[in-house]
């Protein structure tokens, strides 16, 4: 029913990929011969079987690539080409609306500050926004290129992490360190509200990375205040590497509007908290699923990363869809997981055997969740477009028109 080709024409959205985790092999490799990065191989066959391989060992082994990745983007004009080539790959599988999210701080350093960093990013998706605009398909109604930044804090660090947090930490030594990664979340949440206020950069929410188990979100309760108070959109990585209690704490601590990953939503088993455990999920779930808080669901980020989802039907976001709650396929990282939000879409059609009118729920579910940086009237406009044409694409692939009252 789903052709490959149908996947790709439908307009998407990606929610949740990491800047950092989503280079071109050939980008990697021309940029660490210019900054002197040594590298396992240099071919990107080599870099396949050496790095970003199909299946990973453990959490580490799926990280150790961001050393090289990281390592490259170490200016402007780097960061700006990954951003605008970013863009491009997402164009090129029909993903008209991309949040691309990262930590500025990472890529920080003497003489090019955070606020440089997210200009950079900006540059380069904007570039590539420009010059979607100009194309036939956009004249002939495809829903334009847009796309929003989120910037991300990290749950824990340590000096090796770059030198924005060597001096953080030099300065802060004598604290205790969970105020120490609150100060550098509270910096950041700063930082980011005041670029966005100052110079109009699209950044339309904040993020908490890293890692989940032993960092609660609770160290970084000052940092979300203020986003909160300044009116700018947060999501939470949650319920990935820990228990349903820590997507908990991301919307009761946190005033999460999204969910990063939420793989563990109903994780029974993993309940520390309550003496009846399937209460509590079940109580959850409903809760997520009452305020419509979305769940950015990354599959084969997940099938890579968690030992125990041994097949893409272990996955937990079958049971999402049927029970309606709102989910977003995304990519993670595009390069690292080698996926695309098409290739996402094909795993979760074939596991779960999705229907026409789940399949329209899922993809339009990311357009109507976003944080859309233009104003409440120009999202509404921008997504009657795409679902125009969504149910145009559908029609001339020969789906079933979805009744009304399976489109909500």
């Amino acid at each position: 029913m789903y052709s490959d080709a149908l996947l790709t024409r439908l307009p998407k959205t990606d929610l949740h990929c990491h800047l950092d985790g989503s280079l071109r092999l050939p980008t990697l490799i021309e940029l660490a011969r210019q900054h002197d990065v040594q590298l396992p191989s240099y071919t990107p066959e080599g870099l396949r079987e050496l790095v970003f391989k199909p299946q990973y060992r453990d959490l580490p082994d799926y990280l150790h690539g961001f050393a090289y990745t990281c390592a490259v983007l170490r200016d402007a004009e780097s960061i700006e080409r990954i951003a605008y080539e970013l863009a491009q790959d997402c164009l090129a599988e029909g993903v008209c609306y991309l949040e691309v999210r990262f930590a500025p701080q990472l890529h920080a350093r003497e003489g090019f500050s955070v606020v440089e960093v997210l200009k950079a990013v900006d540059r380069g998706l904007d570039r590539a926004r420009r010059e979607d605009e100009a194309t036939e398909e956009v004249k002939k109604g495809r829903p334009a290129f847009r796309y929003g930044i989120i910037a991300c804090a990290m749950r824990m660090f340590t000096p090796g992490f770059g030198p924005y947090f060597r001096d953080l930490l030099n300065v802060l030594g004598h604290w205790p360190v969970k105020e120490v990664y609150g100060a550098a979340s509270l910096t950041l949440a700063r930082t980011v509200v005041d670029a966005r206020d100052r110079f109009g950069l699209p950044i339309v929410a904040f993020d908490l990375a890293g890692a989940e188990a032993g960092h609660p979100a609770s160290d970084h309760v000052d940092a979300y205040d203020h986003c909160h108070k300044h009116f700018l959109k947060k999501t939470v990585h949650a319920g990935e590497a820990y228990g349903p209690e820590s997507i908990f704490q991301a919307i009761t601590k946190l005033h999460a509007d999204r969910i990063g990953h939420g793989t563990h939503l109903y994780g029974v088993d993993l309940v520390q908290v309550d003496e009846d455990p399937h209460r509590y999920v079940r109580q959850l779930s409903q809760y997520v699923a009452d305020r419509r808080i979305l769940l950015e669901v990354c599959i084969t980020s997940n099938m890579q990363t968690m030992p125990d989802l041994r097949r893409v039907q272990d996955h937990p976001f079958g049971r999402m869809v049927e029970e309606r709650l709102s989910v977003s396929l995304c990519t993670d990282n595009r390069l690292v997981s080698d996926t695309t939000v098409s290739r996402e879409l094909r795993l979760a059609v074939d596991a779960f055997n999705i229907s026409p009118a789940q399949l329209r729920r899922v993809i339009l579910h990311g357009f109507k969740r976003s944080f859309f940086p233009g104003s409440y009237r120009d999202k509404r406009e921008y997504v009657r477009r795409v679902i125009d044409y969504y149910d145009q694409v559908a029609a001339q692939h020969g789906l079933p028109t979805v009744a009304r009252e399976e489109q909500q």
